[in-house]
């Protein structure tokens, strides 16, 4: 089983100095790719000083454009996704491979409550991880963790689908549960990132917003459509029995509440369709 380590990095040349050295002790004979993201400091040389495989971009395209591009370069029939930054012990990754060889097409790395970066990103992820876990009926336990193992030929087939940015991994986990690849997740600690993170609150706040929609597009937009539609439904027919009761009419508003509701369930629908299709692999 060739296996390949791909590290998305950005202005990450400290947390290289840490992590390529542990990675070669505990895979020798892995192939380590590192993604250069438009770095402005000695990232690429640390990589290469280190016997690393250097894949630069010119300019910033995002994490999950590094991932993408690592994905495709690799040959290995195994993809390891770690982060670069010192969080991941490399050490652990043999855990996460154990559990591939048991028939899982992905393995992740599931952080617990005192390895988010923040309260207010720890109370994020939780919510995404129980909204992740109503929408496929399976428990997930860390649905935004960039430490993971997978099948390169199952991974491959989601490329098209995953974002330039930080949400790779949502999507790519949906998009596995969605295909009926079996995903298995592994408590791992996660230590002190070294240097800053590129996360930015605002700005990627609003991005993990989209999350929430993301997941649900991704897997059964129905599961998301339906419940609006039936509020819609709920409160014009409630709406209406008020105004039968009170001025015996059927007013503009309760015909708008009820035609609001059809509307969303067939959007619903046909993106139920095109997610069928989305996921749909010829033969």
């Amino acid at each position: 089983m060739r296996i390949s380590v791909i590290l998305p990095a950005k202005n990450e040349a400290e947390g290289l100095r840490r992590t390529l050295p542990a990675l070669g002790t505990c895979l020798p004979q892995a192939e380590v790719i590192v993604v250069d993201d438009g770095s402005s400091d000695d990232t690429a040389a640390v990589a290469a000083a280190h016997g690393a495989r250097v894949l630069s971009s010119p300019y910033s395209m995002g994490n999950g454009a590094a991932i993408k591009r690592g994905a495709r370069a690799a040959s290995g029939d195994v993809l390891v996704f770690m982060d670069a930054d010192g969080q991941h012990d490399p050490t652990l990754i043999p855990r996460l491979l154990e559990h591939l060889e048991q028939g899982f097409d992905m393995v992740v790395g599931a952080r617990s409550a005192a390895g988010q970066a923040n309260v207010s990103r720890g109370a994020a992820n939780a919510f995404y991880n129980r909204l992740a876990s109503w929408m496929t009926g399976h428990r997930v336990a860390d649905l935004t963790s960039g430490f993971r193992v997978v099948r390169a030929e199952r991974f491959r087939e989601f490329l098209h689908l995953l974002p330039n940015g930080f949400s790779y991994p949502t999507t790519s986990t949906m998009a596995f549960f969605r295909s009926a690849y079996p995903v298995a997740y592994v408590p791992v600690p996660v230590a002190q990132r070294i240097g800053r993170s590129h996360i930015r609150p605002l700005r990627d706040g609003l991005r993990f917003l989209l999350i929430i929609f993301r997941i649900a597009t991704l897997y059964s937009p129905l599961k998301l459509f339906a419940p609006v539609s039936l509020g819609f439904f709920a409160l014009g027919l409630a709406y209406y029995g008020w105004t039968f009761a009170t001025e015996h009419r059927f007013t503009n508003m309760s015909a708008l509440l009820l035609s609001a509701s059809v509307i969303v369930f067939l959007i619903g629908l046909v993106s139920e369709q095109i997610t069928a299709l989305t996921y749909r692999r010829d033969s």
